[in-house]
Parts: structure tokens; sequence; C-alpha cells
């Protein structure tokens, strides 16, 4: 099992403002996908550095050990997620989520997380290849999808168009526009604009 670099790393990562978990988000792509998993019903900034407390708990810092995750005994897992400070707010169904995310890899991929966008032939299979993680739905999909493109450089044909409005340049829409405390309170913003025009 292999676990590849993401892309072109971008010279500074800010989804979780904490420089471990920023670097390992940087340099390992199973914990890009699983901080994507983790992003939804928390801060985002919690979110992201959920991968780097579940490195640090299995002693493997450089990287998530994705065949490790996938054979782990689902109870044991779900005790390690859980410890405080927990991984994520629902840390037992998280658990279980992260494990079939891991599979999936395994399974699919050789257990090399990246080659999900190595040499995709266009945006739309990518975001395909995307929606088919466990645990994802579409708008999850699309936001990794204009993640990858806005700062790791994977752009196969169509990759903004794929990503719908989450690829849109110079957007503030999601995790995907997050470069720094100043785009993170942006994004915030226009979130809660997008909601409370909904509520009317």
């Amino acid at each position: 099992m292999t676990t590849s670099t993401t892309g072109p790393a971008p010279r500074s990562l800010s989804l979780c403002f904490d420089v471990r978990g920023d670097a390992l988000l940087a340099r390992d792509p199973f914990a890009l996908v699983t901080g994507m998993l983790l992003d939804q019903q928390m801060p985002m900034e919690r979110a992201f550095l959920g991968p780097w407390k579940l490195a640090e708990r299995m002693g493997t810092t450089e990287r998530l050990d994705v065949a490790r995750i996938a054979a782990y005994d689902p109870e044991e897992f779900a005790a390690l997620v859980s410890a405080p400070p927990a991984v994520h707010r629902f840390p037992g169904s998280m658990a279980g989520r992260i494990q079939g995310l891991a599979r999936h890899v395994v399974v699919e991929y050789a257990g090399d997380t990246a080659a999900i966008w190595r040499s995709v032939p266009s945006g739309d299979a990518l975001y395909h290849r995307l929606l088919d993680l466990p645990g994802y739905g579409d708008q999850k999909a699309r936001i990794l999808l204009a993640l990858l493109g806005k700062q790791f450089e994977v752009r196969p044909r169509g990759w903004r168009e794929a990503a719908g409005a989450y690829g849109e340049a110079g957007s503030t829409r999601s995790v995907a526009d997050v470069t720094d405390a100043v785009s993170l309170a942006a994004v915030r913003s226009s979130k809660q604009a997008a909601k409370a025009a909904a509520a009317r």
C-alpha cells in the first residue's frame, strides 16, 4: 500500500490553522479527504484538525495509515476517535465513516488516495470519483474538487464547471477559498448571508 502526495502542495495551507495539522493535510491525501469528510456540524478548523489528532493517537504523524485504519477493530477505532478531545462532535458515527472511507480507498485504489485524481481525464470524471467516496454527497464532492483545483493545482479539463459555483474564481463560498484568517472570515460571512436569505 502506498500513500503519495496530493499534487503540487500549496506553499502554505490554512484549513485548521495549526502548523502540524495543516502540514499533514498538505502532504497526505488521505488526511485531506478525511478532513473534508469531518467538515460538517462543527467549525471548519476543528474538522480539519481531526486527521492530525487521529494520526497523533495512532503514532503515525507523517501520514494517516489507510490500510491500518481500514483493518482496525470497529469498537477500538471508535474508542480512539472518541477519546477526549474527540476527533468530531459525533465521534461514534464518524469513526464508522472514516473506516468506510479507508476501506474504499484500499479496495478501489490500492490504498493510494491520490490515485483518485491522478491522471483523471476530466473534471466531471473526478466529480463522480469523489461522489463515490463513502460519506460524500454532491456538495462535499464539489467543494473538494474546488479545493484540489484552487489550492493543489489538480486541474483536469472542466474542473471549474464540475465544481459548480465552488469552482468560481474569486468566490468566498467554501473551504476551497480559505487561505488565511481574512478569507475564512469572508467565507463565514457569505455562508451567514446565504442562510439569512434562505430563511426569508
